[in-house]
């Protein structure tokens, strides 16, 4: 997915909240945007969205001397998510298709995201995910892919997020499928990395835990590392999960469902559906 001129607030708008995590000087907060304001002249609206973020994020990590100005957020929304996991487990559990029902909890994790805003009420949104119908549901062949292979590869997306990502993994492995959960190289927004995929839990699921190489709030795959290149290259299965990834990852030429919730405009035309809109969608080409 391309870079479109209405993504470009929102990149000022992720730089000014990000340098305000970190710094209180008006000096700094300004000194950034204008930074950000000069990368913009470089940049091709041919490149999707993380990779644009990606450079956003870099000038105010370099420009605050902070590696991660989202850890305190991380640190809250892992702790908060773990204190769901045990209702959260046992309902999907108990529910008449465990597998859909742990879609359903993946989906309303996904509100956990900093990239598009700060203001969410992740109790309220699990609610309506259990009961809202899907805007895309490619649930069939959802489920005739997964049985038929081995093995999926699981791309994550934010911290706190990643406890959601933990019930639906448990399902999959239930059915005697290897899961391998792939996490951010390095600290980006508010996008889970290994230590943050370790802290809520997703090893005690996960059949292996690994690294994208990258950091970018997505998979996009230009700056990923060569052995992960290798798995998502060879992946007979794999879940892609958030907007991010989508914005990075549509159009390859891969066996990928996109797992997300549509909270951005942009997205929300690019597939032509509404903000709010839960989607499971499988990679069409």
């Amino acid at each position: 997915m391309k870079t479109c001129l209405d993504c470009i607030p929102c990149f000022f708008r992720q730089a000014l909240e990000a340098s305000r995590m970190v710094s209180d000087d008006e000096n700094v907060h300004k000194n950034i945007l204008q930074e950000v304001a000069k990368e913009f002249s470089s940049i091709c609206l041919d490149e999707s969205p993380p990779s644009v973020s990606r450079r956003v994020h870099k000038i105010v990590r370099d420009l605050t001397g902070n590696p991660d100005p989202y850890k305190e957020v991380k640190d809250k929304y892992n702790r908060m998510a773990l204190g769901l996991y045990p209702q959260l487990r046992e309902r999907v559990l108990r529910s008449d298709d465990p597998l859909l029902a742990s879609i359903r909890m993946a989906i309303a994790g996904n509100i956990i995201d900093f990239g598009v805003g700060n203001s969410f009420n992740v109790e309220k949104e699990i609610e309506e995910s259990v009961h809202k119908e899907f805007a895309v549901l490619d649930y069939s062949e959802f489920c005739d892919l997964l049985e038929k292979g081995e093995e999926v590869l699981y791309l994550g997306d934010n911290a706190g997020e990643v406890v959601f990502d933990r019930l639906l993994i448990e399902v999959i492995e239930n059915m005697n499928k290897r899961v391998v959960y792939a996490a951010r190289g390095m600290p980006i927004i508010n996008d889970a990395t290994l230590d943050d995929a370790k802290e809520c839990g997703i090893h005690k699921n996960a059949t292996e835990l690994i690294s994208t190489g990258s950091d970018a709030p997505a998979t996009v795959l230009e700056f990923c590392s060569p052995d992960f290149i290798d798995k998502f290259n060879s992946a007979e299965m794999i879940i892609s999960k958030g907007q991010g990834n989508f914005e990075a990852l549509s159009g390859e030429n891969r066996p990928i469902f996109f797992l997300f919730k549509v909270k951005c405009p942009v997205v929300a035309e690019n597939i032509n559906h509404k903000i709010g809109d839960m989607v499971l969608m499988n990679q069409k080409l």
